[in-house]
């Protein structure tokens, strides 16, 4: 599914975090230059990943009142960031919104939606990026199919997440939590923002699945196009809890060495 460059669903070690919360936001700046965060979705992939033109990130997190992301989901969120790129100071910014009123969701309304409140852009040597939490589903649901997006790219450094989705599926279920399918989503899609696959961040190797554009073909990854709808996602999730395993996948060797290959780690 590809609307407007959007590519839809959707820690090693104990990480030192340098990381800054605040529920500060400011009202949009129409005198700010938003062009640099107003390009194709990969595009600034080598910039998230490399610390050579921003050395930090800072990422607004604008939610739906009653939708706001779980504390766990956005830890693990980072902790995913600090693991595959060179940021270290990562700042998170929470902005409270009502909701847009509407039952469903099409990418060009998320993206009227940022343009009316996102706050932070480029500033400096710091990279800004936009996520959205939405009350509302995606327009492109196709539930008689068990198909629902769970969260997609549209830009550069601009992300929706289709909270109220992820709510429901995940009340379904004895095994995956609300903070389990919010990090596989947060994850999968930040892995497209840093290129993958064969978007922004050239493959190494060959691994696209020929059957699902922008997805890896290597079972496990968290690429995988398994990944992309609410029901296979909540299979995947369930399987790998059902084998002892985390619920969320991880990047394999593949995606893993175009990322280093780009800049990362």
């Amino acid at each position: 599914m590809k609307k407007i460059a959007i590519y839809s669903l959707i820690c090693l070690g104990i990480i030192l975090s340098c990381s800054k919360d605040s529920d500060d936001s400011t009202p949009p700046d129409n005198n700010v230059d938003k062009t640099a965060n107003l390009q194709a979705t990969g595009s600034s992939a080598n910039d998230i990943l490399a610390n050579t033109n921003f050395d930090a990130l800072i990422i607004e997190i604008a939610y739906v009142e009653g939708f706001r992301p779980t504390t766990t989901a956005i830890t693990n969120f980072e902790n995913f960031i600090q693991e595959r790129t060179f940021k270290t100071d990562i700042e998170f910014t929470y902005l409270s919104l009502p909701s847009s009123g509407e039952e469903t969701l099409t990418t060009q309304q998320v993206a009227d939606l940022e343009e009316e409140n996102r706050t932070v852009y480029n500033d400096g040597t710091t990279l800004a990026m936009y996520i959205y939490f939405a009350d509302a589903p995606s327009d492109g649901d196709e539930e008689g199919e068990g198909l629902f997006t769970l969260g997609a790219v549209y830009r550069n450094t601009s992300m929706v997440i289709y909270e109220s989705t992820i709510r429901q599926l995940a009340s379904q279920s004895n095994f995956i939590t609300i903070s389990d399918v919010e990090t596989s989503t947060l994850n999968h899609e930040f892995a497209h923002l840093m290129g993958l696959v064969n978007l922004g961040t050239d493959a190494i190797n060959d691994h696209e699945d020929p059957e699902a554009a922008n997805h890896c073909n290597v079972s496990g990854c968290l690429m995988r196009a398994a990944l992309e709808f609410g029901v296979p996602t909540m299979k995947v999730l369930e399987s790998n809890a059902a084998k002892g395993a985390a619920p969320v996948p991880g990047l394999d060797a593949e995606c893993i060495l175009d990322l280093q290959n780009n800049g990362g780690r």
